[in-house]
């Protein structure tokens, strides 16, 4: 029996704007199996980053239920929900979101220090050491080129071991032989750890790698293909 790790029921989400309101996402449902790779892909304005903060518990649907790695999200408050995401889900977003003035070790270490991990330090210089930066550590996210400064927001999400990895565009605003790089270390993470891997992209050969592509299109899922995982 397959365990299915997230499970969108009718979700929909419509916001205010001055021109009257705006269908985001209207009616999702979907399953992901637990330990499945999942590329969503679509084109922009397709509802595929809100669909990803929906899930994360960043963004609250207007209708539908949601649950995931076990939480029914639907009713939870904010403090709930950030437990929620600090337990279960790892985030990679375009831009890397690092404090800059942290240390890479630092900036993987906090989350794990605020989450009550004793071996917080030790855990942020295993997982950059895991990502070919353990001769950056007290670097500065401005001493670190785009590659490096995305390989430690890689550390830092998955250095929890979180169950869920939700990754926004992870390789936008790299060129292509960096961004190459860290979607091969995205996936050797995934395969190593086990991890649900839920993957926004524009490129189809690298949704293709996935288990399943999840097309969207105005606010819909269009359709649902197997991939070729590597």
């Amino acid at each position: 029996m397959i365990e299915n790790i997230i499970e969108l029921e009718n979700v929909s989400l419509t916001l205010p704007s001055d021109a009257g309101p705006v269908n985001i996402l209207r009616g999702i449902d979907l399953a992901v199996a637990r330990g499945e790779a999942a590329g969503l892909v679509g084109p922009s304005g397709s509802g595929k980053s809100t669909l990803l903060m929906v899930l994360a518990g960043l963004e609250r649907p207007s209708g539908g239920r949601i649950s995931a790695a076990g939480e029914d999200l639907t009713g939870l408050g904010e403090d709930a929900l950030a437990r929620f995401r600090r337990d279960h889900i790892g985030i990679v977003f375009q831009s890397f979101h690092l404090v800059p003035t942290m240390t890479a070790l630092e900036n993987v270490a906090i989350p794990l220090e605020f989450a009550g991990r004793a071996d917080a330090f030790e855990r942020a210089e295993a997982e950059l050491s895991r990502v070919g930066l353990s001769h950056r550590l007290s670097h500065y996210p401005g001493q670190l080129s785009g590659g490096e400064q995305q390989r430690v927001a890689l550390a830092r999400a998955v250095a929890g071991n979180p169950e869920v990895l939700l990754a926004d565009e992870p390789t936008g605003n790299l060129d292509q032989s960096t961004g190459s790089e860290i979607i091969e270390l995205m996936f050797e993470l995934h395969a190593q750890k086990g991890t649900t891997l839920v993957l926004i992209t524009h490129d189809e050969a690298l949704a293709a790698r996935c288990d399943r592509v999840i097309r969207l299109k105005d606010g819909r899922i269009s359709s649902i293909e197997a991939g070729v995982p590597a």
